[in-house]
């Protein structure tokens, strides 16, 4: 991941030291934290947010098949360190989606946006690929290639 999409760092999230891999990849700690999963992996990160810092909620995937939602338990770091957390729905930003496209196609296109992406062909197969999905089992962007 680090090389070929050119990220900083990876964790495993699966992995059972978490808190470690994250201690060693933010030695000084995480000032923004942009959530797609929800549970246990946002309560570990609000273990090792800076003072200030903003967690942005877009997504809660470890809820969605969850008989009994994860409910937070580390509260106290958003009140000890001042932690500014807000929703955020990709339709609130509807309005600058040309801008968006824009800027992210010259990314591309430059070569500093890359993207992996999991694929299922054909549509008997696309329960399979939302299952796979909700089970993590994914990688990047979940797709159904419909086939001729």
């Amino acid at each position: 991941m680090k090389n070929e999409l050119g990220f900083d760092a990876c964790l495993d999230y699966k992995a059972s030291a978490l808190r470690d891999q994250l201690k060693g990849a933010c030695p000084k700690g995480v000032d923004v934290y942009f959530d797609n999963v929800g549970g246990e992996i946002l309560d570990t990160l609000l273990a090792h947010m800076n003072l200030f810092g903003r967690v942005v909620v877009c997504g809660m995937i470890a809820d969605y098949n969850a008989v009994d939602p994860y409910r937070v338990r580390n509260w106290r770091a958003i009140l000890v360190n001042r932690l500014r957390v807000q929703g955020m729905i990709v339709f609130d930003w509807k309005d600058r989606y040309g801008e968006a496209l824009k800027a992210l196609g010259g990314h591309f296109g430059e070569g500093r946006l890359k993207y992996k992406e999991s694929i299922v062909h054909g549509l008997a197969n696309a329960p399979r690929g939302l299952i796979d999905l909700l089970a993590g089992k994914n990688f990047g962007k979940q797709l159904v290639k419909l086939d001729p």
